[in-house]
């Protein structure tokens, strides 16, 4: 009997639990359609969830719409700090865009206070570099500063990467005597100190080590690389990653690499690569799209097609001669350029794009593919080797 009654009070808790997760996710105007004290009474903490939620997804009364209407400073700073009592990172974001979208809260992208309590998210800085010219004198300095953030986020998650793979594959044949970690070729350094294999303890004990030239030591640039990017609205999160390996690949000077963005016009932003914001803050979000026109300048830019590499990132929603588009890009790879075009830079998603171009442009034997942003050095190592991409896509699409 008496396990019974456990087993009774166990479900009973369970149910009431359940039921107030049900209540936090409808909101506070449903309570009435749930049995009187079945859910017990909300934690201090669940009360505090239902308030931050109920500002984006409760009902306002007053104006017959979704959420608690526009939010004062102090209101919106109390909600951001809740939120990340609160809530997980990602659920964060989750709620940060829907305040965005379903209450149309981009004023509040505006106050200092918002700028500096939102988390990290690239989506985020994307709608505001398509506002930037919108925001305010007092909220302009939080927002490069919240640009910034972005920026070293994605320098921790690949500049290392992208460096090595570069090193790897620029200078493969060349060795350097200056030790550095990240240059080390460790496949000659073993096989040439073979003789000093200890079986007793399993070590290898190396007398010299042999490291590939370092990019920062290189005579001069032996690759270029075309970084031409979409800045139409629907690329912004593309355009941020983009942007900021255009700057990583500017920094190695056995590169040369060019920085091109269009939507109807054409701008070249390479001189702008020694400060990421600043680029960033060059590309124009929104707007058409005339991909032939900046395939055509991009054209101009190579001397040495053989060791061009072009990265074409696009959803290839063109607004101009598609015709010419195609004529151009036949060209370039028959002339020797290795082309790849990115339909999306992101891993939230598959990407949308115009699938009867980029069936014709994959016809050529020039892969269309989106990328996960880990995925980039990886990707720059297998163009700049030659290597076929269909191994690659496979794995990461």
């Amino acid at each position: 009997m008496e396990n019974n009654t456990d087993l009774t009070t166990t479900q009973t808790t369970d149910t009431a639990e359940q039921l107030k997760k049900w209540r936090l996710l409808l909101g506070s105007e449903s309570e009435s359609g749930f049995p009187a004290g079945s859910m017990g009474l909300m934690s201090a903490e669940e009360m505090l969830m239902d308030q931050a939620l109920s500002q984006i997804y409760g009902w306002d009364k007053e104006n017959g719409s979704a959420g608690g209407g526009k939010m004062a400073s102090p209101v919106l700073t109390k909600w951001l700090g809740d939120l990340r009592t609160l809530f997980s990172p990602m659920q964060i974001r989750v709620i940060q865009n829907d305040a965005i979208e379903r209450m149309g809260m981009k004023e509040l992208l505006f106050e200092p206070e918002m700028l500096s309590e939102l988390a990290p998210d690239v989506s985020m800085a994307s709608l505001l570099l398509m506002m930037k010219d919108q925001i305010p004198k007092k909220a302009k300095e939080q927002a490069r500063e919240y640009i910034r953030k972005i920026i070293e986020e994605i320098n921790k998650r690949l500049a290392d990467d992208v460096r090595r793979c570069v090193s790897s594959a620029v200078n493969k044949r060349e060795h350097s005597p200056i030790p550095s970690a990240s240059a080390l070729d460790y496949k000659l350094t073993i096989r040439r100190n073979l003789k000093n294999y200890d079986l007793s303890t399993g070590s290898l004990y190396p007398e010299k080590f042999y490291f590939f030239e370092h990019a920062s030591t290189a005579r001069s640039a032996s690759r270029t690389i075309v970084l031409d990017i979409d800045q139409s609205g629907s690329m912004g999160e593309s355009a941020i990653y983009a942007s900021v390996m255009g700057c990583i690949l500017a920094s190695i000077s056995s590169v040369k690499t060019h920085v091109v963005a269009f939507d109807t016009e054409v701008t070249d932003l390479t001189e702008l690569c020694e400060d990421p914001v600043e680029l960033l803050y060059g590309i124009q979000l929104g707007g058409g799209t005339n991909i032939e026109k900046s395939v055509a300048y991009c054209s101009g830019l190579i001397a040495a097609p053989a060791k061009t590499t072009m990265f074409l990132v696009t959803d290839l929603y063109e607004n101009g001669n598609r015709a010419g588009l195609l004529q151009r890009l036949a060209d370039l790879k028959e002339s020797g350029v290795t082309i790849v075009v990115l339909l999306a830079i992101s891993d939230s998603g598959k990407p949308v794009y115009d699938h009867q171009l980029a069936e014709r442009i994959s016809a050529m034997d020039i892969p269309c593919f989106g990328c996960p942003p880990e995925k980039l050095p990886e990707l720059l190592e297998h163009a700049l080797k030659h290597r076929t991409m269909d191994s690659f896509v496979e794995r990461n699409t």
